[in-house]
């Protein structure tokens, strides 16, 4: 066992031993970049509320900002509760997942009186349905932090399979007075998780507040229009949607990551012009016409931007659900006008800026190869950007996940 390896079996150890209570540590650069897969990024949807949640007015925004890894406190409750106030959030994951510890990040306190950290957590999972019935996961009382940086984790005494995570949020860590608003910051789990299907559930139209949204798929690849004349292309990991797109005339860039709901419904989070990400959800709308409406999608090529090519976890190589993107990509390239073809990848800012730089590298090397083996005879090379041309931001999984891309150049 290496040291990384024998680090973490002691701070599992240790957390084991404050089991009920929670222990405070700073995590290791390995930990940090562990997966998490009670994260919107990773497919994660909130799909009800229960306990206060409606009397506080807390709303599936809030239970988004808590698994949008985003470790900033943020305030969870819209109006405030007391000692007593219990909320509940229920998620659904993309595929069977076995959780093996959640950690709670930077339990920090704002100086005020009416104000303060949740203080209890229960985690239970369901493999039945999103009613239950639930089995218990885990149990943390928390307490404050002596800084930033520290997580506070409880392991899962066995890995049981669930497909359904509830939440149970109460209490504080320091209620001083009988109305108090309650913060909290992120809750993440790490494991193992079966393979996800890919959705297909991303052809359609949408319509909300502050969204007008049409999109087309085919296999893992979409594009479409957003605010009617908005060019959007994205790629679909799983069940989840990461796009870019362009404003018309001004060229205003967005960035989306988008879930679907049970109900046909569409949500998740957009950023424009680089500003932070806010919740974009919108009801199916077949109604709605658009720019895109006649138009079909396209193979990528020249000037894409790709999330869905994917890879090991801290590797190279090229996992085997993205060899449709490839053979599309491989068609695409093959009939655009380009002397010499560059693939470019690009990391999130987890790691040193070093290895972001190789493991870049090395994963655009691997499409090279991958283009090369479906017969692309142009001229193509491969570059790599580490982590130092982000196109989203790195402070939350979302932002991360969208910067972690191969982009095609051409000349």
């Amino acid at each position: 066992m290496n040291f990384i390896g024998i680090r973490f079996c002691v701070i599992s150890l240790l957390v084991s031993l404050a089991a009920g209570v929670g222990l405070p540590v700073l995590a290791s650069e390995h930990l940090r970049q562990q997966v998490d897969y009670l994260s919107f990024a990773q497919g994660a949807v909130p799909v009800s509320l229960g306990g206060v949640a409606e009397e506080l007015r807390i709303g599936l925004s809030h239970a988004l900002m808590a698994i949008d890894g985003d470790v900033r406190g943020f305030v969870l409750t819209p109006k405030p509760g007391n000692a007593q106030s219990e909320v509940v959030f229920v998620y659904q994951l993309p595929a069977l997942t076995r959780f093996s510890a959640f950690s709670v990040p930077n339990v920090l306190e704002t100086p005020s009186p009416s104000q303060t950290f949740i203080r209890n957590i229960e985690i239970a999972g369901s493999n039945t349905s999103a009613e239950g019935p639930y089995q218990k996961l885990g149990t943390v009382t928390l307490s404050t932090h002596d800084k930033k940086g520290e997580t506070t984790t409880f392991v899962v005494a066995g890995e049981i399979p669930v497909r359904w995570v509830r939440v149970s949020l109460s209490g504080g860590i320091d209620i001083q007075r009988d109305k108090t608003f309650l913060e909290f910051s992120e809750i993440i789990g790490h494991g193992r998780q079966d393979a996800v299907p890919l959705s297909q559930t991303f052809t359609g139209k949408w319509k909300g507040r502050g969204v007008l949204l049409e999109l087309k798929q085919e296999d893992n690849r979409v594009s479409g229009c957003y605010d009617r004349e908005g060019a959007l292309e994205g790629t679909i990991t799983g069940n989840i949607l990461r796009a870019t797109g362009r404003t018309t005339p001004a060229g205003i860039p967005s960035s989306f990551v988008l879930g679907t709901g049970a109900n046909g419904e569409i949500f998740g989070v957009r950023s424009t012009n680089g500003a932070p990400f806010k919740l974009y959800q919108g009801e199916s709308a077949q109604q709605v016409t658009t720019a895109c409406s006649e138009k079909p999608v396209a193979p990528p090529g020249c000037g894409a931007i790709l999330h869905g090519i994917q890879f090991d976890f801290d590797s190279a190589r090229i996992r085997p659900e993205s060899g449709a993107l490839l053979d599309a990509l491989a068609v695409g390239l093959k009939t655009a006008e380009a002397s010499r073809i560059t693939v470019i990848g690009h990391t999130s800012s987890e790691g040193s800026d070093t290895y972001n730089q190789g493991l870049s590298e090395r994963r655009a090397k691997s499409v090279v190869a991958a283009l090369v083996d479906r017969d692309l005879r142009k001229p193509i090379a491969a570059s790599g950007q580490g982590e130092q041309d982000p196109i989203a931001d790195n402070n939350t999984e979302a932002g991360r996940s969208l910067n972690r891309r191969v982009e095609i150049a051409c000349d």
